[in-house]
């Protein structure tokens, strides 16, 4: 049976509830053809129906990425839609296949520079932690932890206490430097001393690193 009927748009429901029961189950039951079914209808002729396949998409590869993984490719040519809502929900699916298909991801990293600097606070976390992602991999821990330290010289100051937090654990090497001199330089943005104190203590973890000694 086909899954299209079974989409919010539809079930005439306004709401994500259907689209996410939906993943879940093809997740739990395996479904590669539901998969292609989805990403066959990602060119439907309905607004509506290409973003409930999207989602759908998007909310399996949280949950079992390998199943949407031969799909990597058709993910990526979404960054190039004019529907900012097929190409921020491109680089989610993107965002969960960092690991899955890594040498895909990383060659969509132009694209998805551009989709983050003119996209929204969501689109811009994908991509940060698509950055996280790859810098885990020795083969792209150089080339983009450059690009992530960009991101956090240029973040809004809300963003950056989370984003420093999930880089710490991939940030090696020279590369610790690098960051302590940005986190350092943007210790005066914050307005919550809350959020300065979380970005203090990612800065005092890289010292240490750095020092080879613990200041705690």
């Amino acid at each position: 049976m086909t899954v299209i009927p079974r989409l919010a748009t539809s079930l005439g429901r306004r709401d994500e509830v259907p689209n996410q029961e939906l993943a879940i189950e093809i997740a739990a039951n395996a479904n590669g053809n539901a998969v292609a079914e989805l990403v066959e209808n990602l060119n439907h002729k309905s607004k509506d129906i290409r973003h409930d396949c999207i989602k759908v998409l998007y909310e399996i590869g949280e949950r079992t990425p390998s199943l949407i993984a031969a799909y990597a490719d058709q993910f990526a040519v979404l960054l190039d839609s004019k529907d900012n809502r097929m190409q921020w929900g491109g680089m989610t699916a993107l965002n969960s296949l960092a690991r899955e298909k890594p040498e895909v991801v990383f060659a969509a990293i132009p694209k998805l520079a551009v989709v983050a600097d003119k996209g929204s606070v969501i689109t811009r976390d994908n991509f940060v932690a698509i950055l996280i992602q790859l810098s885990s991999i020795p083969a792209y821990a150089d080339q983009t932890l450059p690009l992530l330290n960009e991101q956090m010289l240029s973040c809004p100051s809300n963003q950056l206490p989370m984003y420093a937090e999930n880089a710490l654990p991939v940030i090696a090497g020279a590369h610790k430097a690098t960051f302590v001199r940005t986190l350092t330089g943007r210790l005066g943005d914050f307005e919550k001393e809350s959020k300065r104190k979380r970005v203090e203590k990612v800065l005092k973890r890289l010292v240490d690193g750095i020092l080879g000694i613990s200041l705690f």
